[in-house]
């Protein structure tokens, strides 16, 4: 065999690899200590910070990646307690909106609790919006707000397009275990 078929052969292989690499490649990640589990569709970063939330200021811990054209996130808050973490979640559900530049009169009712809700959890709040990203272009999001006790839950899915089948396996594997 003749060197340029070698190559062609290892080059013609490795395009055959990168084609096999799926897009969503989903796995259940937990963070050490996270009161939250999830199922992911690409390796997350973590990042940790200090966040004003319904009068609150407390340290936000999220998980995140990014795949397809889409941004996945999962974050929580220890608020302290119950009666604390209600404010704070009907304020991350406004925060989510304000942050894709979307009208709160155009967003789905939360009442309809869409998705349909998190194990382990004692209240949920649905969001599904469109709106701008910081850059401008169209932007829709799908959220899911939840908390038990003390612990509030922010799951959401950013992006141009965002298909019900991808949301819903996403927003299934999100537990409060």
């Amino acid at each position: 065999m003749t060197r340029s078929r070698r190559l062609a052969g290892a080059l013609t292989g490795l395009l055959l690899i990168a084609a096999c690499t799926p897009t969503f490649n989903w796995r259940t990640v937990r963070a050490d200590g996270a009161p939250v589990e999830a199922l992911l569709p690409c390796k997350p970063e973590r990042a940790e910070r200090e966040v004003p939330l319904g009068g609150l200021n407390a340290t936000l811990h999220m998980l995140s990646c990014d795949t397809g054209g889409l941004t996945f996130a999962v974050a929580w808050v220890d608020a302290g307690d119950a009666a604390r973490a209600a404010l704070a979640l009907e304020a991350w559900r406004r925060a989510t909106l304000l942050a894709v530049q979307a009208d709160p009169a155009l967003a789905d009712d939360p009442a309809a609790s869409w998705p349909a809700g998190v194990p382990g959890s004692d209240r949920a709040l649905g969001l599904q919006a469109s709106g701008r990203s910081p850059g401008g272009e169209p932007v829709q999001v799908r959220a899911l707000h939840a908390m038990r006790g003390g612990q509030l839950l922010h799951a959401a899915i950013y992006g141009r397009a965002i298909e019900p089948e991808l949301a819903a396996t996403f927003f299934e594997g999100v537990r409060l275990p």
